[in-house]
Formats: C-alpha cells, sequence, structure tokens
C-alpha cells in the first residue's frame, strides 16, 4: 500500500504530472472520474505568487471532488520558497510538491526546476527549509540528474529524504534529454530497492500503455506510477491501467459518444474557469487525442484548433458525433 504521509493511496496509485496549461482544473476532473487517485496543479512560480500575480493565484483553486490532490511550486530563492509554502498551506492541498524538474530554459536559467540539479547542496538546503516551514507534507518531483555526466539521483533521494520529504516522483530522463530518447527507468529501480529508502518511489516517463504500466511495476517495483503526456486529451488512460492491473484485460477504447462528452464538459468548464479566450485556446492541444485515429477526422480537428467561438466548436463536436456515432470503436 502506498502511503504519503497519512495520505493512503491505495495499492498501486496512478498520479497525473503536473503540466503546465494541462493539468488544471477542468482536466483534472475528468482524470478523476477515470480513476486517478492522485492529481497535482500545474506548477506555479512561487516569485508570482509571492507578487500575488493573478494567474499564480488562480493556479491554487482546489475543488472538494478532487482530492487527494498536491499543489507544485518552484523557485530557487530560499526565503520567496518559504513565502510561497504559507500561502500554499492556506489553500489546504493534501501536499506541497517542489519542482525539481522543469527543464524548459525560462525556469532552468533560474536556477529553478531542473536547473538546481546543477547545484544539489543547494536543493537539499531549500528542500529542507521548505519541508521546516510548512505542516504539509513535502514530496518532490525531479529528472535523473543535469545530463549524463551528472547522474547523482541515488544520492539525491537519500538526502532529500533525509531532510524530511515524504515521497519522490523521478522522470527518467536528464534536462539535457528534454523530453526525447526514451526514459530510462534503471536509476529509478536502483533507488526503489536501495534498503534505506523507505518513502513511496513513483516513476514518471513514457507510461502510454497498461501494458507498460504493469510491465514497469514488476520490473522497477516501484511503488506507484505518475503519468503526463499520455493523459492529455486520453483521461481513459487511468481506467484502462486501472482494469488491467486489476484483471489483465484490455478495456475496449472509449467510445465517441464517450470522447465527445469529455471534450465537450472539457471545453465547457475550461471556459468557465479561464474566460473565453483562453478557455477555447489552451483545449486545442487536447483535441488530437480525444479523437486520434478516426478515417477522415482531419478536417474536423483543423476547425476545433482554429475556431474561436464556442457555439462554433460545440457544432463541430457534434457534427463529429453524428458522423461517427455508428462506428463500435477505433
Amino acid at each position: 500500500m502506498a502511503k504519503i504521509a497519512d495520505i493512503d493511496l491505495g495499492d498501486f496509485p496512478l498520479l497525473l504530472a503536473p503540466m503546465e496549461d494541462v493539468s488544471d482544473p477542468p482536466f483534472r476532473a475528468l482524470c478523476k472520474k477515470q480513476g486517478c487517485d492522485m492529481m497535482y496543479t500545474e506548477f506555479i512560480s512561487v516569485e508570482g505568487l509571492i507578487r500575488d500575480a493573478t494567474k499564480s493565484v488562480q493556479k491554487l483553486d482546489i475543488y472538494e471532488e478532487e482530492r487527494p490532490i498536491g499543489i507544485q511550486i518552484f523557485g530557487a530563492e530560499i526565503s520567496s520558497m518559504r513565502r510561497a509554502a504559507e500561502i500554499v498551506e492556506e489553500a489546504k492541498p493534501e501536499v506541497l510538491d517542489i519542482n525539481y524538474g522543469c527543464p524548459v530554459k525560462k525556469v532552468v536559467c533560474k536556477m529553478a526546476g531542473a536547473g538546481i540539479l546543477q547545484d544539489i547542496p543547494k536543493m537539499v538546503e531549500l528542500t529542507s527549509e521548505i519541508v521546516k516551514s510548512t505542516s504539509l507534507p513535502v514530496t518532490v518531483k525531479t529528472r535523473l540528474g543535469w545530463d549524463d555526466n551528472s547522474i547523482k539521483i541515488s544520492e539525491v533521494a537519500e538526502r532529500l529524504q533525509d531532510v524530511g520529504i515524504r515521497a519522490l516522483s523521478i522522470h527518467g530522463r536528464t534536462r539535457k534529454q528534454m523530453y526525447k530518447g526514451e526514459a530510462d527507468w534503471t536509476e529509478i529501480g536502483k533507488i526503489k530497492a536501495n534498503p534505506r529508502i523507505h518513502i513511496p518511489i513513483i516513476g514518471n516517463g513514457d507510461i502510454d500503455s497498461p501494458q507498460k504500466a504493469v510491465e514497469y511495476k514488476e520490473r522497477y517495483g516501484v511503488d506507484g506510477i505518475m503519468i503526463g503526456r499520455a493523459s492529455i486529451g486520453y483521461p481513459w488512460i487511468f481506467r484502462e491501467i486501472k482494469h488491467y492491473v486489476k484483471t489483465g484485460e484490455i478495456l475496449p477504447p472509449p467510445t465517441i459518444h464517450e470522447r465527445v462528452a469529455a471534450a465537450r464538459q472539457h471545453l465547457m468548464h475550461s471556459i468557465e474557469w479561464k474566460g473565453v479566450k483562453l478557455g477555447v485556446l489552451e483545449m486545442r492541444r487536447h483535441y488530437t487525442n480525444y479523437f486520434k485515429g478516426f478515417p477522415g477526422i482531419k478536417p474536423y480537428r483543423a476547425e476545433l484548433v482554429t475556431l474561436h467561438e464556442p457555439e462554433a466548436l460545440f457544432e463541430v463536436l457534434n457534427q463529429i458525433e453524428e458522423r461517427y456515432g455508428n462506428l463500435v470503436s477505433v
């Protein structure tokens, strides 16, 4: 059974990775419905939080039905991180998560996100200070190292555990790799096998099917799996993995009716939460996966990613359902 502090996540939890402009409340609601055990907010800049920047503060929004949930922050200055931890605590999530894994240049150049992998002592000091400054369980998400020549994740895992983190999620790539190449889970497996490690170790990277989830669970012994890109526009990945872990059976893919219903709900809530302009814009990355593999879908998808009016978008979704409604599945 995987537990983060007193939070019971079941036997083999599936977690939704924090993804910028993706893991917002409208999308999290869909993932939760499909069996996701724990979710994280999009990562939040501590500098934005302490300056009360609208976009950063809005990301603190959490809803009762989403629990348990973690709020993830990133930053590089101890005083700012401490203050941000206090603000996060007021939002009452179950967990405060620190991002030491984001590879994006604008984050890394400030020595935040994966940038801090170049300075392990600072990473440990920062984590220690945050653990001391909050009553929330603190977890960390990171990568294997800065590049292939500086993979120190085994040392990092022990040192972060020693300063009090309650779980560690590891993406099986270095910062230099960004999202290219294959995620290497061998280091993740080694950490899980280390007798000194007693906190949950969550594996992340390239899990895009139920079979792969079970194969990696068995091969590397991780306590749970965090899913990122494979869930974009496809929240059913959680239900499919859950079912396969339990029964060994592959579920049929969602019907066109389920897909359209999810896309409708997603778009509606996205507009409600972010306003029309942003709500319409940030939905676009999901449509490809919502309707992947349907013959002749391209012209519909082209409309979904170019139209600006909600009414027109809902009309396209109606047309898709009408056209493909009699297909069993793809």
